[in-house]
């Protein structure tokens, strides 16, 4: 027990797969856990390199690994992906987690704090909110046009279909459709109390987090967006430059280049698709910026809004990582 030195861990709802090596890569133990077996296995060996995927759960278990003085390390799924030599099972993704874990040139992810991942909570459930709301919306257009009542397009706009279907007196809506169409109604008037409800949430947590208040001072970016990248970006520097976190973001374009000529196609869409998201829909809102202004004379819409999630992820590194808030001067210079 005492010449382990890395192992590799599987994770998994219930059964966990364990596989130790030694410094010179002996193999010195392969076994099954229960999840109750976990943490007193751990317990009862010396601290060691522990290798684990970034997936559900990891974050939670790398801090318990670290409290039981263990150096957890998470890596991407598809980056260990690679190590897995034949058949796809518990075993064999537990032996590629370990042979990973091990390369000198393996990319990790930061453990997240429980904090964050509270953080991160609050966008995920919001999230789900706004798409229940916008499928409870286009439901209520759907009905409302049968009977030729339409509208335009954004959210704003429903406040007059809501009305027509709440007036008892409007007999362009039969009874049983009115009924009916209430119970739509109730339940978008819910969710957008529940909507703003964690976006107070999310508002608090911002005047908390000195990160997230630095982030919000770049134009373009607000609490939402700066709770967001503060709450997923533990440590700016495992970036080592704002080009690299855009591209981390997947705000870059794809290459299929050899032979010395580079081939660029669209963005890559790469890394977390919620702050890219975020990122390119704020900038399709900016209109003040003179190099946006010239861009746009120049290139379609989403092309320069895509260019300017660039640039603002790019300026949010500096920020991050100079823990400083935004200057114009500084970041132009």
């Amino acid at each position: 027990m005492g010449d382990i030195t890395t192992i590799g861990l599987d994770l998994a709802k219930s059964v966990f797969q364990v596989h130790a090596v030694d410094e010179a890569g002996t193999v010195m133990m392969r076994k099954r856990l229960r999840r109750s077996q976990v943490l007193a296995f751990f317990a009862g060996i010396p601290p060691c390199l522990v290798g684990l995927e970034a997936c559900a759960t990891a974050h939670h278990w790398a801090r318990e690994l670290i409290s039981l003085g263990h150096e957890a390390r998470l890596m991407p799924p598809n980056y260990v992906k690679a190590y897995v030599k034949r058949n796809k099972h518990d075993v064999a993704d537990a032996e590629a987690i370990c042979e990973a874990v091990r390369r000198p040139s393996m990319r990790f992810v930061p453990v997240k704090t429980a904090e964050q991942q509270s953080a991160l909570m609050m966008h995920r459930a919001r999230d789900l909110l706004i798409r229940q709301r916008t499928m409870l919306v286009n439901a209520l257009r759907g009905h409302l046009a049968e009977f030729g009542l339409i509208e335009a397009q954004g959210l704003h706009k429903v406040a007059r279909l809501i009305a027509i279907v709440m007036d008892e007196t409007d007999g362009r809506v039969p009874d049983i459709a009115r009924q009916v169409l209430k119970m739509i109604v109730n339940q978008i008037e819910d969710t957008q109390t529940r909507i703003v409800g964690l976006e107070t949430q999310v508002l608090a947590w911002h005047k908390s987090n000195p990160v997230s208040q630095r982030l919000a001072t770049i134009p373009g970016i607000g609490p939402i967006i700066a709770t967001a990248i503060a709450a997923t970006v533990a440590d700016p520097n495992i970036f080592r430059s704002g080009r690299e976190f855009a591209a981390w973001l997947g705000l870059v374009p794809r290459q299929n280049s050899t032979g010395g000529k580079a081939r660029l196609g669209g963005i890559s869409k790469r890394g977390d698709s919620y702050l890219r998201r975020l990122l390119v829909n704020s900038s399709k809102q900016a209109k003040t910026d003179l190099w946006l202004t010239s861009l746009l004379s120049r290139k379609p819409r989403l092309v320069v809004a895509v260019a300017l999630a660039n640039k603002t992820a790019r300026v949010a590194w500096a920020v991050m990582s100079k823990q400083d808030i935004y200057r114009h001067a500084a970041v132009a210079a």
